[in-house]
């Protein structure tokens, strides 16, 4: 790479937010970009506008030693795009955001991370010591591990192939829908469980806190640590003011402030360092109140308002993007999306089927997957369809899937594979083709009632000494309708 050498120390260097247009030089190629779009997002260059250097008051700059092709995919990052990459633009990628230290397109490139690319990244990331791509290449594989081992084993060095083997793959855990008590009253509801794949049960993980509910509340994931927030009690619904968190690190439960707005049958999503608590229900009435909540301050603070009213809504994360369905029965599903850097609601796409609309969401790489009811309200045969956020198209998945006791409801998805469970069956589908496909069968979780779903990472010591796998202690059958986390 050129350096340059140093400036005259009596001129002052140019402001490091300085506009104005600059001629980058790679290879026989020349860009002409905007200074603070290369300040306010490149590292390496706002080093060099503030370093005094000569190049820093030039107005062309000669990279030498990147390639073209791998600028020319920064630049699209940097102006907003979310490319999808060959091979070779990965690669030349990779080594942009490492020696640019691009911290968005290090933010593109672990979300296209898939079972196609999740090799080549995962070494490249390490040959240029890219180590957050690096790191979230390794889980990818992790959790995929049983089907990437053969060509992990012909393609890796032996260190890397020791790094994925150290950790954890994500585990399919589930919890049952409850209501806080009587403490003195055993409810098995409480439990939280997790799957067991090498031995194919459900075993124990930990237990709710006494106070905390699980019914019409929020549960999503973040950093490995399950939050809970809100939810009710008794048939009154009175609201519970206590939110939990499960370390799954630790196995130790915390308490956090609860929303402004008190609320349930909300949706909760966790994104950033930030928990998003979208719409729900107060005193019987539908709100279109959002609140955020962040984690290093511990503070909530109010958003802008859904575009409407909405309740338990479906939403999906994909692409680091956060989608929300909106229904008006019977006909109408919008897919809205929230950005929160600019704090807006913005509708993404509409989907019309008659009689029909989103009950549950799922996202797998830049597809959106939506549950919908058959027709004449047929819920134990769900038809599926499919968003592509990068193309902005529609398609109806062929056929019709099971959802015996809502489980298709529960879908989770790691890698290429979508977990759903309910009492009688845990199901795995192979996701792909345009498809979803079954793919393996184990027992259903051992409760009654309906059922949160959610993925964490158990440590290893853990999940070696966990307790014998759950029975369920009452023996009856109940009608599930059970709730994706």
């Amino acid at each position: 790479m050129e350096t340059g050498s140093c400036g005259d120390p009596g001129r002052e260097s140019e402001p490091a937010d300085a506009g104005g247009a600059l001629r980058v030089r790679v290879e026989d190629s020349v860009f002409a970009v905007d200074r603070a779009l290369l300040t306010h997002n490149c590292e390496y260059f706002r080093a060099l506008f503030r370093s005094g250097m000569r190049e820093c008051r030039e107005e062309e700059v000669h990279l030498r030693g990147l390639r073209a092709c791998g600028f020319l995919v920064t630049l699209a990052v940097l102006r907003g795009e979310r490319p999808a990459l060959s091979a070779d633009q990965i690669v030349a990628a990779i080594e942009c955001a490492a020696f640019l230290q691009v911290g968005l397109l290090t933010a593109h490139l672990a979300d296209i991370v898939s079972s196609d690319n999740c090799l080549l990244m995962y070494h490249a990331a390490a040959v240029f010591g890219l180590l957050e791509l690096h790191h979230r290449a390794a889980l990818f594989i992790c959790d995929m591990y049983d089907d990437l081992r053969e060509e992990a084993a012909r393609g890796l060095p032996r260190e890397l192939l020791r790094y994925v083997e150290s950790l954890t793959p994500n585990s399919f855990v589930a919890v049952g829908t409850h209501s806080p008590a009587v403490d003195l009253l055993h409810d098995s509801c409480r439990t939280l469980c997790y799957l067991d794949e090498g031995e194919k049960d459900w075993k124990y993980l930990t237990n709710l806190p006494t106070d905390a509910s699980t019914s019409m509340a929020g549960l999503t994931v973040l950093s490995n640590k399950l939050y809970i927030v809100g939810g009710v009690r008794g048939v009154s619904k009175q609201v519970v003011e206590s939110c939990f968190c499960y370390d799954a690190l630790t196995n130790e439960w915390t308490t956090f402030a609860s929303p402004h707005q008190p609320r349930y049958n909300f949706t909760l999503v966790g994104h950033e360092d930030r928990l998003y608590a979208i719409g729900g229900e107060y005193r019987r009435a539908i709100t279109s109140s959002v609140e955020a909540y962040d984690i290093a301050t511990g503070a909530w603070s109010f958003l802008c308002q859904t575009p409407r009213p909405v309740a338990d809504a479906a939403r999906a994360k994909a692409m680091s993007r956060i989608f929300v369905c909106f229904w008006l029965p019977m006909e109408t599903t919008d897919i809205y999306e929230y950005v929160p850097g600019r704090d807006e609601w913005v509708l993404i796409t509409t989907l019309v089927r008659t009689q029909s609309y989103g009950h549950c969401m799922v996202a797998h790489r830049d597809n959106l997957y939506v549950m919908r009811n058959g027709p004449t309200d047929d819920f134990l045969r769900c038809l599926m369809d499919c968003y592509n956020i990068t193309t902005g198209q529609w398609t109806a998945l062929p056929g019709r899937y099971i959802n015996s006791k809502g489980a298709l409801f529960t879908a989770v998805v790691r890698g290429d594979s979508a977990f759903t469970v309910n009492r009688m069956l845990t199901l795995e589908y192979a996701i792909g083709g345009g498809t979803w496909k079954p793919r393996r069968e184990i027992k259903g979780f051992p409760r009654s009632g309906s059922v949160w779903t959610f993925l964490l990472r158990l440590p290893k010591t853990r999940k070696g000494t966990a307790e014998r796998g759950v029975r369920d202690s009452d023996g009856q059958d109940s009608t599930d309708n059970p709730h994706p986390a």
